[in-house]
């Protein structure tokens, strides 16, 4: 039998690394497992986030962004450019060097706080025992007081265009284009589609998005998701909903999409390359063994309590394993609440707020219930708006476009969620997660001084149209 650890983790992913730094500060003897290989074929800790997820495409976001401003947008300012050129193998070269440190980063953390680091794929055996098989097939089986769950998730599949990673690509294939493709399909319009879609039409993609839904952003607010709709259709974005993907050709360097429109009807696009970003799935494949005691819910996810304990004494999961939203920042935090409880602490995760973010142009963010969500509710409430039309911060930077909205309860004022689409929208609802965390109302942040100007001021403001008391623009009456 090898060492045995207070905590072994499954996966350094947002949420495994975390979890193993904060129980090894803690005092416990930790070791985390990780399959995953850069490049060059060295092990590799940061999991989908930092690999080929967050990092990888906000990197690729912001260098489009800059692109398409110095090409479009530069002259209001006074500024002229002759001509401007996307270095497509350059760009890629630096999303490839912010991984490379942030991920070396994770690796020095845990040189710092003492984590053991263990390279192979990892099995939860019975007993709190975990097999590690490495590269050479070699197993070596590890013991722990309690183990961490972290495996995190995988894109999924869909039987009309399987992925080939050369015209059929997944959301990590997106990451790789060597060169901007003349004519992009995208299958779904959700977090990641959007995303990625942004990057290459910036770039000069033709780009093409076939949702199967009805409805454009689902789950966010209405008012926010048809801000947005308008404001991609701008872009040059082709957003088609009520489409469904029945089939795919690949001949030589094209793909035939063949689809159902919202009629009923068949219809075809050609294109250079399809990106299938229709969702991702837990990643439990040679996770468990049989008898490892840990169950699984009718969708593939561990079951997990209000805690994040299994139905395995001692054994634990976080992340986008577990139920809830497939959100780094999510799995960090139950990392953390994880570890503390491992170490005899009591801490609670508030699911009630987690901010949610799309990092498109302009960025769209939330937090807690959307207004729909809160009528569905049959609660009172209130809902204050204001543009960034009429902020002086965002004039100055020619970023106009969007609005913070803040719905609080008629009776009590107390803040039941914030939408923001517009510059630094994530930023902003941060804010806002911050006034609900600790029970704030409408008043509450309306009565904060805040900075001017600063973009921040569009959420003071929609504080106060909450109950009809916003100063740089003209409220709203309210309903009899």
């Amino acid at each position: 039998m090898s060492e045995k650890f207070d905590v072994i983790v499954i996966g350094s992913g947002p949420g495994g690394y975390v979890a193993a730094i904060r129980a090894a500060q803690l005092g416990l003897k930790t070791a985390c497992v990780e399959k995953w290989k850069n490049k060059e074929g060295k092990g590799v800790n940061g999991g989908t986030c930092l690999n080929v997820g967050c990092i990888p495409s906000k990197a690729l976001l912001d260098s489009s962004w800059k692109y398409h401003e110095a090409k479009d947008d530069f002259d209001i300012h006074g500024i002229e450019t002759k001509s401007v050129k996307i270095d497509v193998p350059k760009m890629l070269e630096r999303k490839d060097d912010i991984v490379k440190k942030l991920t070396g980063g994770v690796s020095g953390l845990f040189t710092a706080n003492k984590v053991t680091s263990i390279w192979g794929s990892g099995k939860l055996l019975a007993n709190k025992k975990v097999e590690v098989t490495d590269d050479e097939g070699k197993t070596t089986v590890y013991e722990a007081e309690n183990i961490i769950l972290a495996s995190g998730s995988v894109p999924v599949n869909i039987p009309p265009a399987p992925v080939d990673n050369k015209v059929i690509v997944d959301s990590t294939g997106a990451l790789e284009f060597d060169k901007v493709p003349k004519r992009l399909g995208v299958i779904g319009a959700g977090v990641i589609g959007l995303e990625l879609g942004s990057v290459w039409s910036r770039l000069g993609s033709d780009v093409v998005v076939l949702e199967a839904l009805d409805d454009f952003l689902a789950i966010w607010d209405k008012q926010i998701a048809k801000e947005a709709q308008k404001t991609f259709k701008k872009q040059g974005l082709d957003v088609r909903l009520s489409c469904r993907v029945t089939g795919s050709e690949v001949k030589k360097d094209e793909v035939v999409v063949t689809y159902e429109d919202k009629d009923g009807k068949e219809q075809q696009e050609t294109f250079d390359r399809l990106i299938v970003c229709v969702g991702r799935r837990p990643y439990t494949e040679g996770l468990l063994s049989e008898d490892a005691g840990v169950k699984l819910d009718e969708r593939g996810f561990i079951y997990v309590n209000d805690l994040c304990m299994t139905s395995a004494p001692g054994v634990w999961a976080v992340g986008d394993v577990v139920r809830g939203p497939m959100l780094a920042h999510k799995a960090s935090e139950e990392g953390v609440v994880v570890a503390e409880r491992i170490a005899g602490q009591k801490p609670m995760m508030n699911y009630d707020v987690i901010p949610n973010v799309i990092y498109t142009h302009p960025e769209i963010a939330s937090v807690g219930r959307t207004e729909e969500q809160v009528k569905a509710d049959g609660e009172p409430y209130n809902v204050g708006v204001f543009p960034f039309a009429a902020s002086g911060r965002a004039m100055a930077a020619n970023d106009t476009g969007g609005m913070v909205k803040i719905i609080a309860h008629a009776e009590s004022d107390r803040v039941l969620g914030a939408h923001v689409i517009g510059p630094s929208a994530a930023d902003l609802v941060q804010q806002v997660a911050i006034a609900m965390e600790f029970g704030s109302s409408a008043e509450d942040i309306g009565m904060t001084v805040f900075g001017h100007p600063t973009l921040s001021e569009a959420v003071k403001e929609a504080a106060l149209a909450v109950n009809g008391h916003a100063i740089h623009i003209a409220n709203r009456k309210k309903r009899k």
